[in-house]
């Protein structure tokens, strides 16, 4: 690939584009938002929440999301290329990005996630990004909840009608005029500080258990 094509493709003018295009095209849906107020009225009242959501299904909550800027949300997202031009939509939605994943600069990320929720009280974590495998949990949902406090609250979506592509995780985007489900589920229970490998995996498999009946397959 050129090398200018490459500057215009990672550029923030570009990002912006596609972030644009995501609002418009994500508008033809037909949104129905499920069991919002729940997790709302826990921040309210002081407590802190970190969404789940399968890797497949992100591409529905970029329009959304952007009604809860007023929170200052944290996003964990990888320290790849690809990783660029995402940060940088979800920057545009009002998430502010915290760089890094489990294969490089994970520690530092889940500090600073960590620290993020302490002091805003909201944010995501993608389960099985950025490379899978597809369905499977990794930790740093787990650890972030234990060392932040913060509940973790599952995040559903569901179309009548989308295209399935052939990626690792079967990503899908909702077809035009289809009717699309966001669906929060019921918080999970409070995570206590972990100081064993064993507790920490009852913990993960319980949040993958939980998670793995919304994965489309």
């Amino acid at each position: 690939m050129h090398t200018n094509t490459k500057k215009l493709l990672y550029s923030r003018r570009f990002a912006y584009a596609v972030y644009r295009l995501i609002r418009i095209y994500s508008a033809t849906c037909r949104l129905q938002v499920i069991n919002e107020a729940s997790w709302q009225q826990h921040i309210d009242a002081g407590g802190k929440v970190l969404f789940c959501v399968w890797h497949q299904q992100f591409f529905s909550l970029i329009r959304p999301f952007k009604a809860y800027e007023k929170y200052r949300p944290g996003l964990m997202i990888s320290r790849s290329r690809d990783g660029e031009m995402i940060a940088a939509v979800a920057q545009y939605t009002g998430w502010h990005t915290v760089r890094g994943s489990s294969s490089r600069g994970g520690r530092t990320a889940l500090s600073q996630m960590i620290r993020h929720l302490q002091e805003n009280r909201l944010g995501a974590h993608i389960l099985d990004g950025p490379r899978g495998p597809a369905g499977v949990v990794k930790n740093g949902a787990v650890k972030i909840a234990a060392d932040s406090g913060a509940r973790l609250v599952p995040v559903y979506v569901k179309a009548d009608a989308r295209w399935i592509f052939n990626s690792w995780d079967r990503f899908f985007v909702p077809r035009p005029l289809s009717r699309v489900r966001i669906i929060f589920g019921e918080m999970l229970p409070q995570i206590p500080h972990i100081t064993d490998t064993n507790t920490l995996e009852t913990w993960r498999k319980f949040l993958e258990d939980r998670m793995r009946p919304a994965l489309v397959r």
